[in-house]
């Protein structure tokens, strides 16, 4: 086998195993920085040097969109003037894998003067870091996965899984929704799902309109026209009464044969088809259609009178 390939299963098997190892430290200390976050009324400052600045800056920016105000303050920053950013109400969590880095170790006294609770976030519980933290995470990296031992690998892999960790264990305390969420992402599909409305997404023009007494060669002409897959059967105030997509004509032509030219629309139409108001969000749309194996729903008013059409691919906005 090529030795840059067993490198590779060599570094992802190290990884692996440093986030399993992770789970004895989901104990009394990961308890407490819950809890000192979950009573944070200001924001969670995440700080940390190199590697771990970025990390830090990925687990702020996780927390941020799932309902936990924070960001990244770079160490050498804070030291040099910014100090001024964080307050008494917040929550500082310092990353270190080695617990000894000089840049955060020269501000924690302040921290510690000031009582604004620390979290550490490390590999030596016995090092500074954990001994000036209010709570400590044990991140229990032994040796980093690259060839060289050298390179931070497993302990960014561990301490990005910590950090997923904590979003997850505040995601529950907070009662975190999806709509939340969405509330937080508008421009991402996720959030444009959960808050775009059908009435905002519906075909409305040209409409494939037909009547139940309609010729089977009237519908299929009438349903090419529309380029929906469908046409809907409205009764005689204008109500939907029914539907009829590409697949029924199909059966219709298999199962009819030479009659089928003979065969009117309500011997073949869906009754009752199913049916959504304007206001219904996307996301659940997109579960209707999964859950009855449809592609498209029809949009009517408090009277049953159609209003649009939304399908698959209207909902892919």
């Amino acid at each position: 086998m090529n030795r840059f390939r067993e490198a590779a299963k060599h570094c992802l098997r190290q990884e692996a195993a440093c986030v399993m190892n992770l789970l004895p430290s989901i104990d009394e200390q990961f308890d407490c920085a819950v809890d000192l976050i979950l009573k944070c009324t200001g924001k969670v400052v995440f700080t940390g040097v190199g590697k771990s600045g970025h990390i830090g800056a990925k687990i702020a920016a996780t927390l941020s969109s799932t309902g936990t105000p924070a960001f990244f303050a770079n160490p050498l920053d804070i030291y040099h003037g910014d100090l001024g950013v964080i307050t008494h109400d917040d929550v500082v969590v310092a990353i270190s894998n080695s617990g000894t880095t000089d840049e955060l170790l020269r501000f924690v006294p302040y921290l510690v003067q000031e009582k604004v609770p620390l979290i550490g976030m490390t590999s030596n519980p016995h090092s500074l870091l954990a001994q000036y933290s209010t709570c400590c995470l044990n991140l229990r990296v032994t040796e980093e996965a690259c060839p060289l031992k050298i390179a931070p690998t497993s302990s960014t892999t561990a301490t990005l899984a910590m950090g997923d960790a904590l979003a997850s264990a505040l995601i529950i305390c907070r009662e975190f929704q999806s709509r939340d969420f969405a509330r937080f992402h508008p421009g991402g599909s996720l959030g444009r799902a959960l808050l775009t409305r059908a009435s905002e997404v519906m075909h409305t023009e040209n409409l494939p309109v037909i009547s139940r007494d309609w010729s089977m060669n009237e519908t299929l002409l009438c349903a090419s026209e529309g380029r929906l897959g469908l046409c809907v059967i409205l009764d005689e105030e204008q109500r939907v009464e029914g539907i009829i997509t590409d697949g029924d004509i199909r059966r219709a032509l298999v199962s009819k044969k030479e009659k089928f030219v003979d065969t009117l629309v309500y011997e073949v139409m869906t009754p009752n088809p199913k049916c959504i108001s304007g206001d219904m969000k996307i996301a659940q749309v997109l579960q209707m259609l999964k859950e009855n194996k449809i592609h498209a729903v029809l949009v009517v008013d408090d009277d049953h009178h159609l209003l649009g059409v939304v399908d698959n691919f209207s909902c892919m906005i």
